[in-house]
């Protein structure tokens, strides 16, 4: 060797091979060869210095500001705790939905209640074509 003070040995514990065109990560600073100077190959823990991606928040897909130096997980988390528009337990969701077709009538039911005859959907109280004055079918019904 001519010259043992050129060239520096690469970072990355798998390879430390000697490189004389170093290049030296922009992220965490370290020194690199060419097969390890990305920030996946060399598992950079700097690189979200770099990331320029907006993480969006999975509940309410609202895009979350990160600030430079800032770890993207850590702002995602603290918006979901006290910033963001749809908590899921605090969420209502609706079990009665089928609302009465009964002209008058604003009752609404969890199970969908349909006429045979008229084909309509209405609540318990007027389930019964009598109840709804059925107009679907022109056989007489009776009252037992």
């Amino acid at each position: 060797m001519e010259l043992p003070w050129l060239g520096e040995h690469c970072s990355e514990r798998s390879c430390k091979q000697l490189d004389f065109l170093p290049l030296k990560c922009d992220a965490c600073g370290e020194v690199f060869c060419k097969d390890h100077i990305r920030y996946d190959d060399h598992k950079c823990s700097s690189a979200y210095k770099k990331n320029v991606q907006v993480p969006v928040c999975p509940l309410c897909h609202t895009p979350i500001p990160v600030q430079k130096g800032e770890i993207p997980d850590i702002v995602v988390g603290a918006h979901i705790d006290k910033d963001c528009k749809s908590n899921p337990a605090q969420q209502k969701q609706k079990i009665f939905t089928n609302k009465c077709v009964k002209p008058g009538c604003k009752r609404k039911e969890m199970m969908k209640l349909v006429c045979e005859q008229c084909g309509g959907s209405f609540c318990i109280k007027h389930r019964h074509p009598l109840d709804h004055d059925c107009k679907g079918s022109s056989q007489p019904i009776s009252k037992a």
